[in-house]
């Protein structure tokens, strides 16, 4: 049976991935997930590595017991951002076609990230009430997502990843693609055929594959771009689907509970 094998959270957008051995899931994913974004200061845009590869080398960690999100970067001093109330200071951002206002986390994280980023922006947060509705021709009304570009939860198997490697000519890291779940012991692309698996308690939906961008093109750990702008160009050329490159599958959790490395992943159509 196929089993979960690497659990990724990230709590800013675009910012560096943490690895985890468990998490609960709540109303958005996984707990503290993509609650954090960057926006342009003058429209509240978002920013990503797609425009800033030095996104990736911020690390934003939740501080014990959530109250706050720490920030590091080369060559900057540790930030500790509070969590700003959910009603107070509230900026309006975009995100693709969602409009939405939320709280603000102030002029020290707004400081912080525009000297690191050379470009004035701010720092915002999702506060569960102010998420956004996916997509209804995938989801039912009702069913939230954070800061992701547009579903709460991210799979891919392992075996797809192999593949993919052995296309390309060389190993590559599954970070480029960003997922939150890993699950092994599956044939590659084994997911694209699943319509709800269960892992611990907790089942889930398949919702759609997920189109890939250039995002995957950059080193996770160096933020460069890979000049044959692999493995997107591999992806295209076997796995093109109305002119994009599918990787992986969106799920979206029906329930709450916790999920740890190891568990079973049991395929239930």
């Amino acid at each position: 049976m196929p089993s979960l094998s690497a659990l990724y959270r990230y709590p800013l957008k675009s910012g560096q991935v943490e690895p985890l051995d468990n998490i609960r899931l709540d109303a958005l994913g996984l707990e503290g997930d993509r609650r954090w974004m960057v926006v342009e200061e003058a429209n509240g845009r978002f920013l990503t590595q797609r425009l800033l590869p030095q996104m990736g080398r911020i690390e934003a960690r939740w501080e014990e017991g959530f109250g706050a999100l720490r920030l590091r970067a080369p060559g900057m001093e540790d930030l500790s951002v509070v969590v700003p109330a959910t009603d107070d200071a509230l900026r309006g951002v975009t995100i693709w076609r969602d409009i939405l206002q939320v709280p603000d986390a102030g002029d020290a994280a707004a400081d912080w990230l525009s000297r690191f980023l050379g470009r004035p922006c701010r720092l915002v947060m999702i506060p569960e009430q102010r998420a956004r509705q996916v997509d209804t021709a995938y989801a039912n009304a009702g069913e939230k997502v954070h800061f992701g570009d547009g579903f709460p939860l991210l799979l891919i198997g392992q075996g797809s990843l192999d593949d993919l490697s052995a296309r390309v000519g060389r190993p590559l890291d599954m970070l480029r693609f960003r997922p939150n779940l890993v699950v092994e012991g599956a044939a590659a692309f084994a997911e694209d055929s699943w319509k709800r698996i269960r892992i611990g308690e907790v089942e889930f939906r398949v919702a759609k594959p997920c189109s890939r961008c250039i995002l995957t093109t950059i080193d996770p750990h160096t933020g460069e771009r890979d000049a044959q702008r692999e493995p997107l160009a591999t992806l295209m050329q076997y796995r093109n689907v109305d002119g994009e490159a599918m990787f992986g599958q969106n799920l979206i959790a029906e329930g709450r509970g916790e999920l740890r490395l190891g568990m079973p992943v049991e395929i239930l159509e």
